[in-house]
């Protein structure tokens, strides 16, 4: 096992180098190097594939609890219209693309939703280093985007539970279903009450006593555990990664924990992206270029497509509708993650993997030239549109600036909801009570033990 970390963090160091000079996303590269050192081009001479699926399972579960440091509840209700609306229509609209993609390709139900739910998700990694080489990060549609694919990662990780009760049982029942997504929001509503409840007034409390190495020690215990929970409670272990890295970014020491966890996120994000290069192909992706191309296509032209609909719907302007939409151009960890799933439950057709991957590939080196294309798209669109649209177009651009510099002034007096209720749980008389009992005991632990 040492040998196969050794392979592949020299891989990932190498092509990584490689494709920085290119000016091209290094997840393309860790892709392409899993595919050289991949059983399908090098057998096992170089690593071990089983170990390799082994980081790449605990890669995700880092990953994925990173996102989760990245949600923020107050950031998302802000702006929560946009959030869901736009998120909604994506997702609603490409699964619907997805699944008579599948259905056109006579795949049965299970593969046709399993191929919807791997098209209607991408990638935050992908989209947010994108706008940031871009020099966009500071443009006003970063924030409605930010918001969009964090809803989009919510429903990825239920969306994952769901497929993978479908898949258990070869059949889709509307009320089983329906109980599946009750017993998930009770479980989830349960485990943020209590999480919140205790774990970020536990974290002020013990503030002043956690140093980098114990809070980051402390934090992935905590992810662990979630970890753990899920998998008792019958749900997926990625959801218990989320869940808990959703509950930190509650805690003072969010960002701390963040910029700790940001070494170990980018080795292990490495690590899974060439084991998933390792499962293709490169025969399958020579047979099935044609098929590459279509789902790409489908890839770009439904997401500009739904993307600037639910942006323009949830109250943007049809310039950062736009750019929203053409940043989302390609899909990524979870559309692997959904694919791993559906080969672990051995309901995948096997050419489908290979076809989604490369399909991620080829969308994810286009989207920076698709980004730059947004602004010249919107220009052509405005001058070209009928003239009670445009009028439209330009009624939305004041609202939407009245709304910014009303939200920049806002008056003295007022206090938010989320304000009252986040102070309102850090004083509850039971929380308090707890957590001091908590220390309480740790401190006469410590005391008997030094005695």
């Amino acid at each position: 096992m040492v040998q196969d970390l050794y392979v592949l963090m020299i891989t990932a160091a190498v092509v990584s180098i490689i494709f920085k000079f290119l000016k091209q996303p290094v997840v393309l590269g860790y892709i392409v190097a899993g595919v050289l050192i991949g059983p399908h081009l090098s057998g096992e001479k170089f690593v071990n594939a089983d170990n390799v699926k082994q980081w790449g399972d605990i890669g995700v579960l880092f990953v994925l609890f990173c996102i989760g440091l990245e949600f923020r509840l107050k950031n998302l209700i802000s702006s929560g219209k946009v959030a869901a609306i736009g998120a909604l229509t994506i997702i609603g609209g490409m699964m619907l693309f997805g699944y008579l993609v599948g259905v056109d390709a006579k795949f049965d139900m299970i593969n046709s939703l399993f191929l919807a739910g791997m098209l209607c998700m991408s990638s935050t990694t992908i989209v947010m280093k994108a706008i940031d080489e871009a020099g966009l990060s500071k443009e006003r549609f970063v924030k409605g985007a930010t918001s969009i694919l964090i809803v989009e990662d919510v429903v990825a990780v239920v969306l994952m539970v769901l497929l993978s009760s479908i898949a258990i049982r070869h059949q889709f029942e509307g009320a089983e279903l329906a109980g599946k997504v009750v017993d998930l929001a009770i479980t989830l509503a349960a485990w943020f009450i209590f999480g919140i409840l205790i774990i970020p007034t536990l974290i002020r409390k013990l503030e002043k006593h956690l140093n980098d190495e114990t809070l980051i020690i402390l934090a992935l215990g905590l992810c662990l555990g979630m970890v753990l929970t899920a998998e008792e409670a019958g749900f997926s272990s990625a959801l218990g990664a989320f869940v808990m890295g959703s509950i930190l970014a509650e805690t003072v020491e969010s960002h701390r924990i963040e910029k700790l966890m940001t070494p170990l996120k980018n080795v292990f994000a490495a690590i899974f992206f060439i084991s998933v290069g390792m499962l293709i192909d490169p025969s399958s992706v020579a047979q099935y270029w044609m098929s590459i191309i279509y789902v790409s296509l489908i890839i770009i032209i439904g997401m500009i497509l739904f993307g600037t609909l639910g942006c323009w719907w949830g109250g943007q302007t049809m310039r950062d509708s736009m750019l929203t939409s053409f940043s989302f151009v390609q899909i990524g960890e979870f559309s692997f993650i959904i694919a791993g799933l559906g080969t672990s439950l051995g309901v995948l057709d096997p050419m489908i993997y290979p076809i989604i991957v490369a399909s991620s590939v080829v969308t994810t080196f286009l989207t920076p030239y698709i980004m730059k294309a947004a602004t010249p798209c919107y220009t052509f669109l405005y001058n070209h549109v009928p003239e009670s649209f445009r009028a439209k177009i330009d009624k939305r651009e004041q609202d939407v600036v009245a709304a910014e510099s009303e939200a920049a002034n806002p008056s003295d007096d007022t206090t938010s909801l989320a304000d009252r209720v986040r102070h309102a749980v850090r004083n509850t008389f039971i929380t308090k009570h707890l957590v001091d009992l908590f220390i309480k005991n740790m401190s006469a632990h410590d005391e008997e033990h030094r005695s």
